[in-house]
């Protein structure tokens, strides 16, 4: 896919599930069950043990209903790694000009994080496709996203840290195209509890907050 339909992908998903899961099996089995329920973006973050298998995984199995990204990419080596494994995106969480560069010559969609209109700025201009904003919870959620979109509106702000269904319209409103989702959205413990039923409820509901959300935001009736 070319970046254009990756960006156009995630933002009309309007989030991506982040799968910090301390064990493989548990990753595999969650992204399983999310992606079944309907989640169109999973991301992989490296901290996950032997992430760049599971990410090849994923990708054998659900090549055709869902994105598969990895996160917690740290430097180009590591890039590399995850785009050999079949990485969609990359999502770092920190602005490293050497992993953007290396992405965007692989022609990989790439996320970089900021926090700072300074930093969100920096990672934009150095060919970021999207700015994640973390931990957006600690600096006030949406009321932050609004304020650093209001100087830099031309930046694609992912919000990150804090995301809830709660205040997940909340953040759309404000102006972020896309939230990045975890534990809220993938249970482990209701995964572990046999509860699986629990995330596929979660993610129906979080789909048409965040269907609803868009909608909203782009002035159309839901």
């Amino acid at each position: 896919m070319l970046k254009s339909e990756i960006l156009s992908t995630i933002e009309g998903a309007g989030f991506i599930a982040m799968l910090r899961i301390p064990s493989a099996d548990d990753t595999l089995e969650m992204s399983e069950v999310l992606i079944e329920a309907g989640v169109p973006c999973i991301q992989i973050p490296l901290t996950v043990p032997g992430a760049t298998e599971v990410i090849a995984e994923l990708r054998e199995r659900y090549a055709s209903r869902a994105l598969i990204g990895a996160g917690t990419v740290l430097n180009a080596k590591a890039a590399d790694a995850c785009i050999a494994a079949g990485a969609q995106f990359i999502v770092s969480p920190v602005v490293d000009s050497a992993t953007i560069s290396q992405c965007n010559e692989a022609g990989t969609t790439v996320v970089a994080s900021a926090l700072t209109p300074t930093e969100a700025l920096t990672a934009w201009n150095s060919g970021a496709d999207m700015v994640r904003i973390y931990p957006c919870g600690a600096l006030g959620g949406p009321a932050y996203v609004k304020f650093l979109l209001a100087p830099l509106p031309q930046v694609r702000l992912l919000a990150a840290g804090g995301v809830s269904m709660q205040n997940a319209a909340d953040f759309i409103a404000a102006g972020a195209v896309a939230l990045e989702v975890d534990s809220d959205l993938a249970d482990l413990d209701a995964l572990r509890g046999g509860r699986k039923d629990d995330i596929v409820t979660n993610v129906h509901l979080y789909l048409d907050v965040v269907v609803e959300a868009l909608s909203l935001a782009a002035g159309e009736t839901p």
